[in-house]
């Protein structure tokens, strides 16, 4: 599948995308498999009430199902102005 970053998550990580295998059920499954990766990771997804995310480019849950899913963007909530 391929995960995407946006913003200070894409600054933290270092990379815009990339494509992964994941046995992953769920999103936080996904993040927790990409947490324990190296520190970068970590510090992208320390504080998960900071993060939104997408699945196949609709707005989901962290609880949600990956089944199906192609991509997975993670950025941080926008704000409006």
């Amino acid at each position: 599948m391929d995960i995407l970053y946006f913003a200070w998550v894409r600054e933290r990580i270092g990379l815009p995308r990339e494509s992964i295998e994941s046995s992953a059920a769920t999103v936080a499954d996904l993040v927790e498999e990409l947490r324990a990766r190296e520190q970068r990771y970590e510090a992208a997804f320390a504080d998960l009430s900071a993060l939104r995310v997408a699945l196949d480019q609709e707005l989901s849950d962290f609880d949600a199902s990956l089944e199906g899913v192609r991509e997975v963007a993670f950025f941080p909530p926008m704000t409006g102005g």
